[in-house]
């Protein structure tokens, strides 16, 4: 049966399989390296989304050794957008590592690649399965839903649940190909809402759709998100100038700029702008006040830029919002 329906997928992907420029069919990606970018943009953010991103990035830094002899705030502009930036320093410092220690190359074995900054148990196996066509099984939300679709899985799941399940259909000798079949299978026909169960080469295989279930799967636990609360403050002189700093630290927006703010345990009124952000694990709200330029003898690390230079600072997502307000 397993071998059937990964003939059945497999046959499906080569007539139907999208279109990326991080992907080739067939077997493996020629360029690891492609890869490995790919992946970690791809964490967080939409396939929709990466696509200019990634191309921008590969024209800019084309190869490892064009990646780890770049200034970090170089590498934080062209990540400006993407959010996460710890993903972005951690390519980074990887690249250096990469360079010093694999002469430039990507390894392709897992346990090397483990050894990696900012490479996880997914995303190597994740490489190992595009750029090198092993036979690993990568579980993202899209493989969850079809896998708890297919066995009509009611109960709350989670990828390790989906993990062993998934794992019996992954083929010996296709793993980029299938992976990416199930995954576009995920992402085109086997969507959360309004599936194209008519369009899907397991529809005779899936308990779901037998049961009229679909929508009801899967059940994946959230956790709430807790709310934060914060005022930003616009300083600004007399010739247009506004105060940032630099982040530092090695928090999650280390190394990109911002407006001055502080956190505060709620809203001191309803009389100014705000911008709110949504994080991972909690919801921010920043109240917008401004100053004069008085207020910068508390920042004394802050510098004045012009809003027309904006564009020359890496600012993480929250805070173009902020500037969207000015």
């Amino acid at each position: 049966m397993s071998q059937n329906l990964t003939k059945q997928l497999l046959d499906w992907y080569a007539q139907n399989g999208r279109e990326m420029p991080w992907r080739v069919k067939g077997g493996a990606h020629p360029d690891a390296y492609a890869v490995w970018i790919s992946e970690i943009m791809l964490q967080q953010t939409t396939v929709a989304t990466v696509v200019d991103y990634f191309i921008r990035w590969m024209k800019k830094f084309p190869n490892i050794k064009a990646l780890a002899t770049a200034d970090l705030q170089d590498v934080l502009l062209a990540w400006q957008g993407l959010g996460y930036y710890t993903r972005a320093r951690k390519i980074h410092e990887c690249a250096k590592v990469l360079m010093e220690k694999y002469n430039g190359k990507i390894p392709n074995r897992r346990e090397e690649l483990l050894k990696l900054p900012g490479i996880g148990p997914y995303t190597a196996s994740s490489i190992c399965c595009f750029a090198f066509n092993q036979p690993e099984t990568v579980v993202d939300g899209n493989v969850m839903r079809v896998i708890a679709r297919l066995h009509g899985i009611t109960k709350e799941i989670t990828a390790p649940d989906i993990y062993p399940l998934a794992q019996k259909l992954t083929p010996q000798n296709q793993g980029a190909d299938y992976a990416s079949a199930i995954m576009d299978l995920g992402a085109t026909v086997c969507t959360p809402t309004n599936p194209k169960c008519n369009q899907c080469p397991w529809i005779k295989n899936c308990t779901a759709y037998k049961k009229r279930i679909q929508e009801k799967i899967p059940v994946i636990k959230k956790l709430a998100k807790k709310e934060k609360f914060g005022q930003l403050y616009l300083i600004q002189n007399n010739q247009g100038k506004y105060l940032i700093q630099q982040r530092s630290g090695k928090g999650l927006l280390a190394g990109l700029w911002e407006f001055p703010w502080e956190e505060t345990e709620k809203l001191s009124s309803q009389k100014y702008p705000h911008v709110v952000h949504v994080f991972t694990h909690f919801k921010l709200t920043l109240e917008l006040i401004r100053f004069s330029a008085e207020k910068a003898h508390d920042f004394p690390n802050g510098v004045w830029v012009h809003p027309k230079d904006f564009d020359k600072y890496p600012f993480p997502t929250l805070m173009k919002k902020v500037i969207r307000k000015l």
